[in-house]
């Protein structure tokens, strides 16, 4: 008896196993997308630090995006169980969270391009201090694991659609899953990416004289030349992926937007030669702007209301 009940147990996890496998398999199609704009973003979140800080930095943010998922999963869990209704409005906070991020690099940047007061020899000894780089390399990972919360709560949140219909402890493995899944593809993926450069200079100086070892030379300096320009294009990607990712959060959530967006996609896909390319880019284009708007005013809206504090104070 007691060994009938026993794989009566063995079949019931593995009955769950096999739901989990494939229910993960969907979440990760459905987020794959977001899974991108999470690999930019946090690639470009973490460039800029010192070559042998980089690795460090990394793992920093890894480990706080893993602090994100222990606290999202079971978040997800309770508000999907006791107010479901509020997942959109949360998701909504972020999205304009987001689009704020996003515009407000895009006005430092500006800013500090106009900026002429500082000059170079100042600069230099700025980047020299050891203890601006260190507030400079603490700022990087805050901004990543605060970005990172943010994407994560989307993925959770899209996950958690695919498994709603299913038990408690089926939503709860697939949703840790796909969150472990995630955080060490992602992390595993930038940490590489910000070691071209250094993966470029160990094949330029690989010993020999064979042609294998030219080849090895010649991929060598290709990298170095490209991870500059590679670094500098995830950083216009990530910023890019953050109003397409914020504004597509807030058109999803302002129905009559989407709706709206949807029917210009599919007008663009009736033009000729060019319409199947269209309708399919038509959608990010659009959320981008929509996220670049809604990113600009919410930074005059905090703008405007630091300066009346300070008016008032």
């Amino acid at each position: 008896m007691a060994g009938a009940s026993l794989l009566v147990l063995l079949d019931d996890i593995a009955t769950i196993l096999d739901d989990v496998a494939a229910m993960s398999k969907v979440a990760a199609r459905k987020t794959a997308g977001v899974l991108g704009d999470d690999l930019a973003l946090n690639a470009q979140q973490v460039s800029g630090v010192a070559s042998e800080r980089e690795l460090p930095v990394v793992w920093a943010v890894a480990k706080g995006s893993f602090r994100n998922k222990l606290i999202l999963v079971p978040a997800a869990l309770l508000i999907s169980a006791f107010i479901p209704w509020a997942i959109t409005p949360l998701l909504m906070f972020g999205g304009i969270f987001l689009c704020y991020e996003g515009f407000e690099k895009v006005h430092h940047s500006y800013v500090h391009r106009k900026d002429k007061k500082v000059s170079v020899a100042d600069e230099q000894i700025v980047e020299k201090s050891k203890q601006d780089l260190a507030a400079f390399e603490k700022k990087k990972v805050q901004g990543a694991i605060r970005t990172d919360f943010v994407l994560s709560a989307e993925i959770i949140a899209i996950s958690l659609g695919v498994v709603s219909q299913s038990s408690l402890m089926s939503q709860f493995l697939t949703l840790s899953v796909i969150a472990i899944i995630m955080t060490v593809g992602v992390y595993g993926l930038v940490a590489g990416i910000v070691k071209i450069d250094d993966l470029g200079l160990y094949l330029t100086q690989r010993k020999g004289e064979g042609t294998l070892v030219k080849i090895w030379h010649k991929i060598g300096f290709w990298l170095l030349a490209a991870a500059p320009y590679l670094m500098k294009g995830l950083t216009i990607i990530g910023t890019i992926a953050m109003f397409m990712v914020g504004g597509g959060i807030l058109t999803h959530g302002i129905h009559i937007v989407g709706e709206q967006i949807s029917h210009i996609a599919v007008m663009a896909g009736e033009l000729a030669y060019v319409g199947v390319i269209l309708q399919a880019i038509t959608p990010s284009l659009l959320n981008a702007l929509f996220g670049l708007i809604a990113g600009g005013v919410t930074l005059l809206f905090i703008n405007a209301g630091l300066k009346l504090k300070q008016q008032l104070s």
